[in-house]
């Protein structure tokens, strides 16, 4: 499993893409590509409501990652945190990560020649910094958190929200 992951509480995000527009600058992706997107669903109606549900995604950094055993030159890595990423000065361009990822994370740099992925901004983490599109993240609705860690935290706010269900009854 990966050290890490980032979460998205649908309750803080408004849809202002600023967690896309802060990872396309720090990465210098070009047009096309995008190595995190927000995804919208809805609106769907939730106690005769309607909501919208927006969720960022990332890579997820999988625990055996399909795109590193489909790369036959070994460009595309995983760290011992969980990391997945691409080593540029080994990738040929074959796009066979992009054809096994079911998930379609990889994206093609049609300018290089080379695919490019989310890497969680591993060289930001390495210097103790949050990926750029959490930090960018103008309503805070994005965490940089463990798995293990939001587990637990989605547990004790699912508790916190029965309990107050029981009071307003």
């Amino acid at each position: 499993m990966s050290k890490y992951m980032i979460k998205t509480n649908q309750d803080r995000c408004i849809s202002c893409n600023a967690c896309e527009v802060h990872c396309k600058q720090k990465n210098l992706v070009p047009p096309g590509a995008r190595l995190g997107q927000m995804v919208t669903v809805g609106p769907l109606e939730r106690a005769g409501r309607p909501k919208i549900m927006n969720l960022f995604m990332p890579c997820f950094h999988c625990e055996q990652p399909w795109c590193v055993a489909a790369c036959p030159t070994e460009a595309m890595k995983r760290r011992e945190d969980g990391i997945v990423y691409v080593d540029q000065e080994l990738c040929v361009g074959c796009k066979a990560c992009i054809i096994a990822c079911p998930w379609n994370i990889p994206q093609w740099d049609e300018t290089a020649g080379k695919v490019m992925k989310c890497d969680l901004c591993m060289d930001r983490i390495d210097r103790g910094l949050k990926p750029a599109c959490v930090t960018a993240c103008t309503t805070h609705a994005l965490e940089f958190v463990s798995p293990n860690e939001t587990s637990r935290t989605t547990r004790e706010r699912h508790g916190q929200k029965m309990l107050l269900k029981r009071a307003l009854r």
